[in-house]
């Protein structure tokens, strides 16, 4: 499997996930500006693989502010700090800059080591993380074909490879344990339609699509068996947030009954905030839902409220799996609440 993000001579080689799934090219970043201008168009987005490109970002500015052997570590912070402010839900960005910053005592080379064991590390990360998901959905749901429910695109492409929920998903259809995937379109930009869609047909994995505001719909008329999501940021009492539309599947799933799974690497957690309410949410610009395929679609002037992300409180959720397995606060009461439901 091919990686959707790598370090080639000194450039952050990334797939442009505007231009799938029309076309498939592969995008050339030379300085931290290009890619800080990529993550926040959403060319590079999923929570792991903006955390490598900010890695491999910050490596770039130690090369280019190094002089002589002597890094300005002044100059390389405050680039750093504008990487990290890109996207501010997805803790991954944050988490991957501060673990290089870390390194700047070091020079330019160990930055870059840094950013390139970061990079190195996620498919094994998010592959040991899927495995994980993988096994308790079987645990809570049998081994047998299952009708499984994602949102967004938590694949290979929100990630180095492989991916999160979408990596679990493609480890149960290996398996033989996936009947079809259903998946949102993913408002405003179409993660699911254009990228979710595109990597569950490269997989040879089932598949159909919904409206966003359909999958309520499906988890109560039956149709669903699993819903497993990704995470931009899971708070220490398990509050996870991810993209807009997670809330509504996750009220949708518990009172269908249904496991609600979120499936993320431990770079993800961040035990700082106590919280969702501590989470900062992302709002993107008027003109993402405005506009549809550079049509206007409302009248001029309409006001919007456009955030990337919600919060998903964590009762409603049935476990957070990492690479470590089950994310504790969640490790002995919802799972096993859960499993006792399902037995009854």
């Amino acid at each position: 499997m091919s990686l959707s993000i790598a370090w080639q001579d000194g450039v952050v080689e990334a797939v442009d996930q505007c231009a799938l799934p029309h076309e498939y090219r592969l995008l050339r970043l030379s300085t931290p500006g290009e890619v800080i201008d990529a993550i926040q168009r959403l060319a590079i987005r999923g929570a792991p693989a903006i955390g490598v490109a900010g890695a491999l970002a910050v490596a770039m500015s130690a090369r280019a502010h190094t002089r002589d052997g002597v890094c300005d570590e002044a100059a390389v912070r405050a680039d750093a700090q504008r990487i990290a402010d890109a996207r501010p839900t997805a803790v991954n960005l944050s988490w991957a800059v501060r673990r290089v910053v870390g390194k700047l005592s070091g020079g330019a080379d160990a930055v870059l080591a840094e950013a390139y064991d970061i990079l190195t590390e996620d498919e094994k990360r998010n592959r040991a993380a899927a495995d994980e998901a993988a096994d308790l959905v079987q645990r809570l749901c049998g081994r047998r074909p299952l009708r499984l429910l994602t949102h967004c695109n938590t694949g290979r492409l929100a990630t180095v490879a492989w991916g999160t929920a979408l990596g679990a998903i493609r480890v149960l259809a290996g398996n033989g344990h996936v009947t079809e995937v259903l998946f949102g379109e993913t408002r405003p930009l179409l993660q699911g339609a254009r990228l979710t869609a595109w990597e569950l047909a490269e997989a040879g994995i089932p598949h159909r699509m919904l409206v966003d505001s359909a999958g309520p719909a499906a988890l109560a008329s039956g149709m669903v068996d699993c819903v497993l999501v990704g995470a931009d940021r899971v708070c220490a009492n398990g509050d996870v947030a991810n993209k807009i539309g997670t809330y509504s599947l996750a009220l949708a799933a518990h009172r269908a009954g249904v496991p609600f799974i979120v499936v993320a690497p431990e770079s993800t957690l961040d035990l700082s905030l106590a919280s969702g309410a501590d989470i900062l949410i992302e709002e993107r610009s008027a003109a993402e839902v405005t506009a549809f395929g550079g049509v206007e679609v409302a009248p001029a002037g309409t006001e919007v409220f456009n955030p990337a992300f919600d919060v998903t409180p964590a009762e409603l959720i049935t476990a957070v799996v990492t690479e470590s397995g089950l994310f504790g606060p969640l490790r002995t009461t919802l799972l096993t609440s859960t499993v006792s439901e399902r037995a009854s």
